[in-house]
């Protein structure tokens, strides 16, 4: 596993053969101004486009500190690796959004090769003022099993629909936000007989995204024709703002395994699975709505 300082980026994570389970783009830039495309990238304080910051906020392309002494976790997994990371509001970021925080980060491999992602997000403004914001973890392969599912597209003035089709498909560019997703989610790569199991807490939304070729070929830091081997699958809280008072802390968490398909048959209702082909995933962090905040003294 390889996280980077830069963005708090988990950029490579490989199974016990040593193939790579998570994308990133062959043109991808690891330096400012630009975020890292592909791995792991945390969007903070906003989700897209939805406020005042550059695109999925400005978490993605800070460099976080290691955190030496963090506050302990109410954590029962052993780890095989792990490490926590710290980011703090800079002087340049109180012109954008004035308010103070602590995000803490943690990274964990655990005995089983599986990665656990905790975060922390606690507002510690001294004026008293709350804040809200949005938060993401991105994934990329194609996709069946949202069926029946409400979605936001995003294409179309996020404009609500019901999902009708089977099976998810993809012809064209795809830009949809899921809403009240489960907390177990599959992803099947018929290709390599691989499934991937994403479970989530925090984070109720899911957002389904390929740009397609026209838009590829536009992405500098995208290959022209990466886009037939992924799909962006976020486990998201966007439909509803994070709201947090001064002393209130929000956490969310992400565990991802990489498993052989036949663990998804006949377990996983089929209507919470998705189905990608030859794909390496790519996460996104996206949190917009709190479901555990907790008081801080």
């Amino acid at each position: 596993m390889q996280v980077y300082l830069y963005g708090a980026n988990v950029t490579s994570w490989k199974n016990d053969h040593g193939e790579e389970l998570l994308f990133v783009s062959s043109k991808a830039v690891f330096k400012p101004p630009k975020a890292i495309r592909g791995g792991i990238p945390i969007c903070f304080p906003q989700v897209g486009g939805l406020g005042n910051f550059e695109q999925h906020g400005f978490a993605r392309t800070r460099v976080w500190t290691i955190d030496q002494n963090p506050p302990p976790l109410q954590e029962s997994n052993s780890y095989r690796a792990f490490v926590d990371l710290i980011l703090r509001p800079s002087e340049g970021d109180f012109k954008f959004w004035p308010h103070s925080y602590e995000f803490r980060l943690r990274v964990a491999l655990t005995p089983g090769g599986d990665i656990i992602l905790i975060s922390r997000i606690r507002n510690t403004n001294r004026d008293g003022k709350p804040f809200t914001f949005t938060y993401a973890f991105h994934t990329e392969v194609r996709v069946e099993g949202l069926e029946t599912m409400d979605y936001l597209d995003n294409l179309k003035g996020k404009e609500r629909f019901t999902e009708q089709a089977d099976a998810l498909t993809f012809e064209s560019e795809v830009d949809k936000t899921y809403v009240s997703t489960p907390n177990k989610i599959a992803i099947i790569d018929h290709e390599k007989k691989r499934t991937y199991v994403v479970w989530k807490e925090g984070m109720p939304d899911a957002v389904v995204w390929n740009p397609w070729d026209k838009k590829a070929k536009a992405i500098a830091d995208f290959g022209d024709d990466e886009y037939k081997h992924m799909l962006c699958v976020e486990p998201a809280a966007i439909e509803d703002p994070i709201p947090l008072k001064p002393g209130e802390e929000w956490t969310g968490r992400m565990h991802l395994s990489a498993v052989p398909s036949s663990y998804c048959s006949g377990q996983l209702d089929p209507k919470r699975v998705l189905y990608g082909t030859n794909c390496c995933i790519y996460l996104i962090a996206v949190w917009q709505r709190v479901s555990t905040v907790s008081s801080i003294t």
